[in-house]
């Protein structure tokens, strides 16, 4: 810690500080990086291949366009053209290097030098591009930036370094100086324009180019440190009519879930004379509290830097394209707006009676930063106070100051167990930290808020006591509204990080809610705008179409249908319908309980539908255990029967498709490359290794341990119960040999119809493979993993490309398209009558 002193003369105002008042606070360090300069100078590469994309598809439109503006700037009066010619010549360059100069005389030399070393790697790059690099390159770039004009250059380079030092120098606060550049730098461009110069994209990935090396250089090198130092904080408390006698820099404020940081001064005040106004009065206790004991400090002040506005900022654009609006808050504030909100917010909090650290004053430090001085109560973060302190007392007093938020249409958005304090003085439950807070929030909002201050409670104290102190506070009634948003992706970044240790929490506070309320609806509510899986099931989709649909564009599909051999279709779908008893005798032979054979035929054609919507391994276990429960299973388990029957099938597959890897490699007919017996050992060899290596990482170990116990604690013993039973494991068994069989069929019987003939060995590995990729992809029903397994399997094994992907289209019209319409109405069915 250094100690520094206001004694610094005149200082400008903010800059200073009252003399002899001492400030202990870390150094400042000279240079900073900021996370907005280099996010900016993502976006600005991301736009300039954007340009070069755009205009090398539509070079057409492009060179229309330039066209027209030379037509339209041929017309113009030839003396306003030559003067703004002569005025850019002189001012793109003059209007900068004055600014250069005012930021000199006020010694901000190492800002300029910044500046101007952007402005010389924006020239080095665009020399570099415009003689070097495009000349040498395959008429690509020139051509899509030029549209033909030889004489023309792809980047401006009178102007690029110009726009380099602008972005690098700043000029924020300062408008007429932005106006008086910018202008300049687009009569230049005009100029461009006018003379064939530049073309319209050209300008346009000039001025993306200059801002990316602006920002870059400044990501780079860092920026002089804008941040006011405590001299200046106590300086401006000093205009506030606050008596600082001494600070200490408490440190910053950590940006959890992404919120914005803010650095922390610990200030002792003066006392005052009795005859002086100048201490603040302070405001009455409430409900009883005791007059606060003066503490080491008597203001906590909160200072707001313009720089760290942006700290978390992925992380909450993220937030907000995935969440619904009043799931979330805004992505980005200035930092005025952020000032202003905070205050708004502890005036409301203070007002609506709920304990909260009072707030003094607020102020502009300079033109970088503003702070909030609040009235500093002594105490410690819930999270710190030891859990036998945490009482049904303490968690009453907290459900009651939420109370008032609520009362209040106050939305705090961030309740964890470091915004409640609990004081020294009289054991209550303060308020703090309001910075991402709400006034006039909604429903929605509110609820949200519920959800994590239960959470946060819970992981304090457990659900048990949680919940029931909040019954008592809030009704019941309130709390059953809490229960549809107890999801992970509702709560703070911080909080689902602390379940990661009791993933069952959530659960755990809902069955304690459904206890005081039975009738309570569970169903969640949906927060996401789209799930990650979203991503790579469109991802995964479009890969397919680019691979499957030029294939089947090239198909004769009346060729097709008129040579196709119809009673093979007819095999092939009664194949597909048999698949659906197996899948049912599958089901029936893993539940000790009896099962009705036509509802569980049901709920497999019901789950032929649900596989448009989930991939193809989730849905169908998802119906399954929602029948089971239904059908009077009890949920443990109704999951540990529908994993029995998956863990028997993956087994089975594993078996079935090494004894047909050997059988087809020892097959003098069969190919040598779908699956010789050396590739399966050789496979098998090392997928072992991998699994070795990974087992000695604890973390993984970790995971397989924590898998194998849950499969051990549930389906295991389900199983036992299905061995005593020599009819109900046959059923199993039998039902899923039936079912590769029918599947196989079907594949076969697909082959056939359009002429082709493969050995039925290759036929089972090769259902067997793309049966298991369309498992693994995340894709609805394994869209595109199948298809294109099943093509490149077929083709390797001997078919020609045509036929392969003829009865790839059969075989998934067949087993997935065909059944969605039966498959909704037995869906419908089973919901009206309250099977699944």
């Amino acid at each position: 810690m250094t100690r520094t002193s206001g004694e610094t003369g005149t200082a400008r105002p903010g800059q200073g500080a009252p003399p002899g008042v001492p400030v202990d606070e870390p150094p400042r360090p000279d240079r900073i990086r900021r996370s907005s300069d280099g996010i900016k100078f993502a976006v600005c590469c991301a736009l300039l291949a954007a340009v070069m994309l755009l205009v090398s598809i539509a070079q057409q439109t492009t060179h229309g366009l330039q066209t027209d503006i030379a037509e339209g700037t041929a017309h113009a009066p030839r003396l306003l053209l030559t003067l703004a010619t002569l005025a850019s010549s002189f001012g793109v360059l003059a209007v900068p290097v004055a600014f250069a100069v005012e930021r000199l005389f006020h010694k901000d030399g190492t800002r300029v030098a910044i500046a101007l070393l952007a402005a010389a790697i924006a020239f080095l790059v665009t020399i570099g591009l415009d003689d070097l690099v495009v000349p040498s390159a395959p008429g690509g770039v020139l051509d899509s930036l030029i549209w033909g004009g030889t004489s023309t250059a792809p980047v401006h380079t009178d102007i690029a370094p110009v726009i380099a030092f602008v972005t690098a120098v700043g000029m924020a606060g300062r408008a007429r100086w932005q106006a008086a550049t910018w202008t300049m730098i687009g009569l230049a461009a005009l100029t461009g324009l006018t003379a064939a110069y530049a073309s319209v994209a050209a300008l346009g990935a000039t001025y993306l180019l200059g801002r990316a090396i602006g920002y870059g250089t400044l990501y780079a090198v860092g920026t002089p440190n804008p941040r006011p130092s405590g001299a200046a904080v106590v300086a401006t408390l000093e205009r506030l009519g606050l008596r600082p006698v001494r600070a200490v820099h408490l440190g910053d404020a950590a940006a959890g879930g992404g919120a914005r940081e803010a650095r922390r001064y610990g200030v002792v005040l003066a006392p005052s004379p009795a005859c002086e106004d100048a201490e603040p009065a302070r405001r009455p206790a409430r409900d009883g509290e005791p007059e606060r004991a003066r503490g080491e400090w008597d203001l906590e002040v909160r200072v707001l830097d313009r720089d760290q506005q942006t700290a978390g900022l992925l992380y909450r654009i993220w937030r907000l394209l995935r969440l619904r609006g009043p799931a979330t808050g805004e992505a980005l504030r200035s930092l005025r707006r952020s000032l202003e909100q905070e205050s708004l917010m502890a005036y409301a909090v203070d007002a609506a009676g709920a304990r909260t650290p009072r707030l003094l004053g607020t102020a502009e430090v300079g033109t970088e930063a503003a702070l909030l001085a609040y009235e500093h109560v002594p105490g410690r973060r819930l999270g710190d106070v030891p859990a036998a302190e945490v009482t049904d007392d303490l968690l009453t007093d907290v459900w009651r100051q939420f109370r008032r938020l609520q009362a209040g249409r106050l939305a705090h958005r961030r309740l964890e167990d470091g915004v409640v304090v609990v004081g020294d003085g009289d054991g209550r439950a303060y308020v703090t930290d309001l910075r991402s807070g709400e006034t006039a929030a909604g429903d929605l909002a509110l609820r949200l808020d519920l959800a994590q201050l239960l959470t946060t409670l819970a992981l304090r104290a457990g659900p048990e006591r949680a919940v029931r102190t909040a019954a008592e506070v809030l009704g019941e009634e309130a709390l059953a509204a809490a229960v549809p948003l107890l999801q992970r992706v509702a709560l703070s970044r911080a909080t689902r990080a602390e379940l990661r240790h009791q993933k069952d929490l959530l659960t755990r506070i809902r069955e304690q809610i459904v206890r005081l309320k039975p009738e309570t609806e569970a169903a969640p509510v949906r927060l996401e705008r789209f799930r990650p899986r979203t991503i790579f099931s469109i991802v995964a989709l479009s890969v397919a179409a680019y691979i499957v649909i030029p294939q089947v564009a090239s198909l004769d599909i009346a060729h097709l249908v008129s040579t196709a051999t119809w009673w093979w279709v007819a095999v092939a779908l009664g194949a597909a319908a048999l698949t659906y008893l197996a899948a049912a005798f599958m089901l029936m032979g893993f539940v000790p309980e009896r099962l009705p054979l036509w509802r569980t035929f049901l709920a497999q054609v019901a789950a032929s539908f649900v596989k448009l919507v989930a991939p193809a391994a989730v849905g169908g276990v998802a119906i399954n255990t929602r029948y089971l429960q239904r059908s009077g299973v009890r949920p443990g388990p109704a999951v540990a029967s529908v994993g029995a029957s998956q863990l028997v099938g993956m087994a089975v597959h594993i078996l079935l498709l090494v004894l047909f890897g050997f059988l087809s490699g020892s097959s003098a007919n069969a190919t040598r490359d779908l699956a010789p017996s050396r590739t399966i050992v050789i496979a098998v060899l090392v997928l072992g290794l991998v699994a070795g290596i990974a087992l000695t990482i604890p973390k993984v170990r970790r995971i397989v341990t924590a898998r194998i116990g849950s499969l051990f604690s549930g389906v295991v013993p389900r199983l036992v119960d299905v061995l005593q039973s020599p009819r109900k494991l046959a059923t199993g068994l039998g039902g899923t040999l039936l079912l590769t069989l029918a599947f196989v069929v079907c594949l076969d019987a697909s082959i056939r119809a359009f002429g082709g003939s493969l050995p039925w060995t290759s036929v089972v590995v090769v259902y067997l493979t793309a049966n298991a990729l369309g498992n693994a992809a995340p894709t609805p029903g394994g869209l595109g993993a199948v298809e294109g397994a099943l093509t490149l399997a077929l083709t390797i094994s001997g078919l020609t490309a045509e036929t392969a992907t003829s009865a790839v289209l059969l075989y998934r019209l067949l087993t997935l398209w065909l059944p969605v319409l039966p498959g909704w109405a037995a869906f419908a069915y089973l919901q009206r009558k309250e099977a699944i």
